[in-house]
């Protein structure tokens, strides 16, 4: 939903982020993954935090935790900041030859590449999907912040599962299971997070190295614009420059354009 018309399940959501992140946190934190157990080696994990600071063993810890610090403040920049919606009194200078058709539902001339979001209730910029876990749209303008909090996490899921993964040992007892009982929890939801993510990132950073969006990728044939276009992708520069245009322009991009551009090239 847009963010002045949130409703209580958006704030349920915003808040699950960042409870589940410090809870996960703390937890390997605060386990003595280091501390040997009868009959066992000690763990490769982080010790008590009583003898981390005998061992000087603070610096990896204290990183961890600006690492999370950090994917929480992307998470909620990503999810609060406007992603590109289309406004009523934006002039759009466009070819003569390139129609814009109107929204049907806010009535405003949509740029090409734009599409409206009925659960945002705007027009975004190359809108590439609707995050749900965001609550909010990922468009032009916050679609590289999105990449940049996907690689942050990712980061942080890889070393809190290592860590999780090396306080572990395993026999079969109730003993056992009492003592691995959150790590192996802990393992586990990292687990599932880690391959949404990196699928996520991976499928992204494929995506935007061939100038395309999600909705375009998946809905070819029903976007008029690709439909009508003589190349496949009318949009693809090359990786480098499509790597360019998408992490390094401050602008918004005059796709039509880059369409009739491209179009008017063949031969």
């Amino acid at each position: 939903c847009s963010r002045g018309a949130m409703g209580p399940g958006g704030r349920w959501v915003r808040a699950a982020h960042p409870a589940l992140s410090t809870a996960l946190a703390l937890g390997l934190l605060l386990h003595r993954t280091g501390e040997a157990v009868p009959g066992r080696a000690a763990g490769r994990g982080w010790p008590g935090p009583g003898r981390q600071e005998e061992r000087g063993e603070l610096l990896q810890p204290l990183i961890f935790v600006l690492l999370v610090l950090c994917s929480i403040l992307l998470y909620f920049k990503v999810s609060l900041m406007d992603p590109g919606f289309v406004k009523p009194e934006e002039e759009v200078k466009i070819p003569g030859d390139v129609k814009l058709r109107r929204c049907g539902y806010c009535l405003v001339k949509q740029p090409m590449r734009a599409r409206h979001c009925q659960l945002c209730q705007h027009c975004v910029r190359r809108y590439d999907h609707h995050c749900p876990w965001l609550e909010n749209c990922v468009g032009e303008r916050n679609h590289p912040l999105f990449i940049v909090y996907l690689s942050v996490q990712l980061v942080v899921l890889l070393w809190g599962g290592r860590v999780a993964w090396s306080g572990l040992y395993f026999e079969q007892s109730w003993e056992w299971l009492k003592h691995n009982i959150f790590l192996l929890v802990s393992f586990l939801l990292i687990l599932i997070f880690t391959i949404v993510v990196l699928l996520l990132l991976v499928s992204q950073l494929y995506l935007i190295s061939c100038n395309t969006t999600t909705w375009e990728f998946m809905s070819h044939h029903r976007i008029s614009y690709l439909r009508h276009s003589e190349l496949e992708n009318p949009f693809d520069q090359g990786i480098i420059l499509n790597l360019w245009t998408f992490f390094c322009s401050r602008h918004l991009t005059a796709w039509e354009n880059i369409y009739v551009h491209m179009n008017s090239e063949l031969v």
